[in-house]
């Protein structure tokens, strides 16, 4: 039988590595062959401590489905050092490519930036009661991904070109609001739930016709769209074709010289 402080370590581990989920007590009384009245005991000396440093809070559901659950929080210095350093990284000059394009693969592909990005956009979302998560191929899947980890949720991946290994599909036409082309995405039928709550999320939002095209796919199904949120969203134009939404980073200019980007 392990210690209080043992059981206090192990506890915290296991929160912290599965944010949103529900445990009861009970699954810590039979790992660690302790009474119900200590465990609640060690319970609230770990919601003291992350609410003391600012780290998410411990939620207690009472009830014989109740449980304990970690809702991550991040610290408001830590955020501020993140996104001045994302900030920093985004207006290096060396990113600019042709056609007016910038070049973020990189940044969306390394773990500590994206799990910093989806930790600021799950906090936006972690009362919205979505059911899901939806984003569409394929720069914005690691984003995505790593908010539904934080929300302890599922993802649906709206994809270009449907695959045999989906299932059936409902498919439409869109016109992106980037390259103004006519587009087709198609989404799983299996992903998704008559009826059920979603939360849109993305990289990038240039004119907003993509993030529009997975809302209107998804009322097909009576799906709610309860949030939408981008990791960058362009200033021009300024009219979208969406509204609502929330984005992390705007992206002022972009020139063959120049970035100019800055945290909303």
């Amino acid at each position: 039988m392990q210690n209080k402080k043992q059981r206090i370590a192990a506890m915290c581990a296991i929160l912290a590595k599965n944010p949103n989920k529900l445990y009861p007590l009970k699954f810590f009384q039979e790992m660690f062959g302790a009474a119900k009245s200590s465990l609640s005991e060690d319970a609230a000396v770990i919601k003291q401590v992350f609410a003391d440093t600012g780290i998410g809070r411990v939620e207690t559901v009472a009830g014989a489905h109740g449980g304990i659950r970690y809702v991550p929080q991040m610290p408001e210095n830590t955020r501020l050092l993140l996104l001045k350093e994302l900030t920093e990284k985004m207006r290096d000059t060396s990113r600019i490519l042709p056609g007016g394009y910038m070049y973020i693969a990189d940044l969306f592909c390394t773990p500590y930036y994206v799990d910093g990005m989806a930790q600021i956009m799950a906090e936006w979302f972690s009362r919205a009661k979505a059911d899901f998560i939806v984003t569409v191929e394929t720069k914005g899947i690691p984003l995505a991904m790593s908010v539904a980890r934080i929300l302890n949720l599922p993802l649906a991946i709206a994809r270009r070109e449907s695959k045999l290994t989906d299932g059936s599909v409902f498919s439409m036409n869109y016109l992106s609001g980037s390259s103004r082309r006519l587009q087709t995405m198609s989404l799983s039928k299996r992903m998704i739930k008559e009826g059920t709550r979603a939360l849109v999320v993305d990289d990038f939002i240039a004119g907003g016709g993509t993030i529009r095209a997975i809302c209107d796919m998804l009322a097909e199904f009576n799906i709610e769209v309860v949030g939408v949120g981008a990791a960058i969203v362009n200033r021009y134009p300024q009219k979208k074709r969406i509204s609502g939404y929330k984005a992390i980073f705007e992206l002022e200019e972009l020139s063959e010289t120049k970035i100019e980007i800055s945290a909303c």
